[in-house]
């Protein structure tokens, strides 16, 4: 198999960013690698336990298996599972667990389902109540993965997780045990549906009434059809291409569908994989020693070059956090000017997951990026030294697993394209600064015209607010809808996705619209200018908390410029609107979030400490 051939130097942009994360992560770096390293010890975990622990750890495993066991000289693995049957993409987990004990035995080992952790769908609860745990939920995943892998059993980890939080979740609950070695096993997208754009559509016309319910849920349910990941390029996909470009994940395993035999090659092999990656195997590697700054930054330069979620200006700072290395939205800012767009998914474009993997996929995407020095090749994986194992394509050769060189040339260049022909020259993420805060806005799906809106504001506090206005026709003009008090701190940062059609429609419209928040927006949200995360948040005394119907808001992309036309003055005499908790919607969270709340503590500039906001 052929390689690429590499520069011996990566990009500037690239060394002066990681050089930077390097110096800023020093004392909580070091730290960090000496717990995992006073973690570790020879031979199998759970050699020298007592009896009686012993005895309980594998009471329910077969004979076999305990015979195996009970020499403490072959490994076991553990294996934290997000498997439940109401999320499509995790629905294909129900099985994983009896083939990864089965291609364990083959190599003379044994695996146990160590846990399993929550797994909550962004689609089913969007809009309702339910959305206000989403976000709490990637730290209550967290620390199910972590108790799982407690029992101190296990000698590597398979972490089966594909969506929004569970991912990034997972992460950093392996990442507490940085001594072990461990693997992510995707499932794979459904097969392609009606189309994201035509999906898009039908939902623009139900919001203008021109479709009745039984159309919407049957263009819906036509996109959303079977078992396996949503195809459009949102969080949970994001988090396939970040596993898989950070080295967890195995090269060209991120978008094979279920069901196939491939699929079921490819697991096999990740139990193959965690199993000589162990303390004591021929290939010893742990997650400490794969999720450094080089692999961080790779990171960040995949989600820019796909036009990955914004979720993961949350989740990356957090996954990264988790093994002690410290990044911030300058991070992601910088290395946005300097990395090409090179890939056009929903909502970035209309192809989805499916038409990405063919037209080369990820293969091809990292033999681009590598060539054009905007990836650190000298990087840990899961399959060992180097970033250009990734830069190829799993296949069956007569029934066997193997890889050949990714495609030299893009299969369609409207969903792929080379380095030297991108879709813009930058990453299409900018970070926002002005007198209303920081911010973060995804630029590659807005069209150039639309980047720059000066409008009055409206002010709202909930998404129905917004929705309300909208079928009244009071926001049939120019506006910057203002939606507030949806932080971390006041209700869990829920996304805000049921705006998408109301907003894109005015914009259809030749209105001039964009969206402020301290909330979230899905990863599969698009055309629409959206300034969201806004810190400090409006529960934190955050400016957002005081502009009010009627001002003028400045939002430019391009130019990172987050304004209210209000001088400081006048801003700060403003009184900040009382805020009533407990009257904050009826979801089922109230409580939850008090709990929360009083543990997020505050980071400098009154961002969620826990939820790793810059």
């Amino acid at each position: 198999m052929s390689t690429p051939s590499l520069p011996t130097t990566v990009a500037p942009v690239l060394a002066r960013v990681t050089a930077r994360i390097i110096e800023r992560s020093q004392a909580s770096r070091s730290a960090y690698l000496n717990t995992a390293a006073g973690l570790r010890k020879p031979g199998p975990y759970r050699a020298g336990m007592g009896c009686a622990n012993a005895a309980h750890a594998f009471a329910a495993m077969p004979a076999q298996d305990k015979l195996v066991l009970r020499q403490e000289r072959q490994p076991n693995l553990g294996i934290v599972t997000s498997y439940n049957d109401m999320l499509s993409a995790h629905q294909p987990y129900e099985h994983y667990p009896e083939q990864i004990r089965a291609a364990a035995r083959a190599f003379g080992a044994t695996a146990q389902v160590a846990g399993g952790v929550p797994a909550m769908c962004d689609g089913v609860t969007q809009g309702y109540e339910g959305m206000e745990l989403s976000l709490f939920s990637r730290d209550v995943i967290a620390l199910a993965a972590a108790v799982a892998l407690s029992h101190n059993v296990f000698d590597g980890v398979l972490c089966l997780g594909i969506c929004d939080k569970i991912v990034p979740g997972l992460v950093i609950g392996a990442l507490q045990f940085g001594h072990l070695p461990a693997v992510f096993v995707p499932a794979g997208p459904m097969t392609s549906g009606l189309s994201n754009d035509d999906k898009a559509k039908v939902r623009q016309q139900y919001a203008q009434g021109l479709v009745d319910r039984s159309a919407l849920l049957a263009a819906e349910e036509a996109a959303y059809h079977g078992a396996g990941t949503c195809t459009f390029y949102g969080t949970a996909n994001s988090n396939q291409m970040l596993m898989e470009i950070m080295g967890l994940q195995l090269p060209g395993s991120s978008f094979v569908n279920p069901g196939t035999p491939l699929r079921q090659a490819l697991t096999d092999f990740a139990v193959e994989r965690v199993l000589r990656m162990r303390d004591g195997g021929p290939e010893p590697l742990a997650i400490s020693e794969i999720i450094d700054e080089k692999a961080v930054v790779n990171g960040i330069v995949g989600l820019l070059a796909t036009g990955g979620s914004t979720n993961h200006t949350l989740h990356l700072v957090a996954m990264a956090r988790a093994a002690g290395i410290r990044i911030d939205w300058d991070d992601f800012a910088e290395l946005s000017e300097a990395v090409p767009l090179l890939a056009r998914v929903y909502p970035n474009g209309k192809a989805d997951v499916n038409h990405f993997h063919a037209a080369g996929g990820m293969g091809f995407l990292i033999a681009q990026l590598l060539q054009a020095g905007l990836l650190h090749a000298d990087v840990n994986t899961i399959l060992g030294h180097g970033m250009q194992r990734f830069a190829v394509e799993p296949w069956l050769q007569d029934g066997q697993l193997a890889w050949r060189a990714a495609a030299a040339t893009s299969g369609d260049e409207e969903v792929l394209r080379p380095v030297e022909r991108p879709f813009s020259a930058d990453g299409g993420l900018k970070r926002l600064r002005g007198n209303l805060g920081r911010a973060v806005v995804k630029t590659s799906a807005v069209k150039p015209e639309h980047r720059l809106v000066r409008a009055p504001a409206v002010v709202v506090e909930s998404q129905q607010a917004l929705s309300d206005l909208y079928k009244q026709g009071a926001l049939n003009r120019d506006f910057v809808a203002v939606v507030r008090f949806q932080g971390p701190q006041a209700n869990g940062m829920p996304e805000l996705h049921k705006l998408t059609p109301i907003l894109g429609i005015l914009q259809d419209q030749g209105f001039k619209v964009a969206l402020v928040t301290d909330g979230r927006m899905s990863g599969a949200s698009g055309k629409v200018p959206a300034a969201i995360h806004v810190s400090p948040e409006a529960l934190c005394g955050g400016a957002i908390a005081r502009v009010q119907d009627g001002d003028m808001v400045l939002l430019d992309c391009d130019a990172g410029v987050l304004e209210l036309e209000l001088s400081e003055a006048e801003l700060a005499q403003r009184p900040l609107p009382a805020k009533d908790l407990s009257a904050n919607g009826h979801g089922y969270g109230r409580e939850l979030f008090g709990l929360f709340r009083r543990n997020a503590g505050l980071a400098e500039n009154g961002a969620s400490a826990l939820f790793g906001n810059d």
